[in-house]
């Protein structure tokens, strides 16, 4: 009666394993560009800092939409994945950009 056990428990955890696999594997290219996204928006954090050492504030606050439009997309698109985790992590970024966006009166 164990062995019973013990052998449909592990039939059990192997069809969830390769549920979760299959679905890792069909969610990837969305996780993909999500990261695509995230690192778009780092780039143009870089921008954005040398923008500021020069001291033009338009481009400063456009380029701050466009970082928070970056964000976005990747949460959606991490949210799509499977990635919640990280869609959560994303709105501290998206906070830290609000906060930037009011220090630099982009309001």
């Amino acid at each position: 009666m164990r062995n019973l056990r013990v052998g449909l428990a592990s039939c059990v955890f192997g069809v969830i394993a390769g549920s979760v696999a299959t679905t890792s594997a069909l969610a990837v290219p969305a996780c993909i560009e999500a990261r695509k996204k995230v690192d778009e928006a780092a780039a143009l954090r870089f921008q954005v800092r040398q923008d500021m050492r020069l001291g033009d504030r338009g481009r400063v606050c456009d380029t701050l939409d466009e970082i928070g439009d970056r964000y976005n997309d990747a949460r959606d698109a991490f949210e799509d994945c499977g990635e919640g985790v990280v869609a959560i992590d994303l709105r501290s970024e998206l906070r830290q950009l609000r906060i930037a966006k009011k220090i630099n009166r982009c309001d």
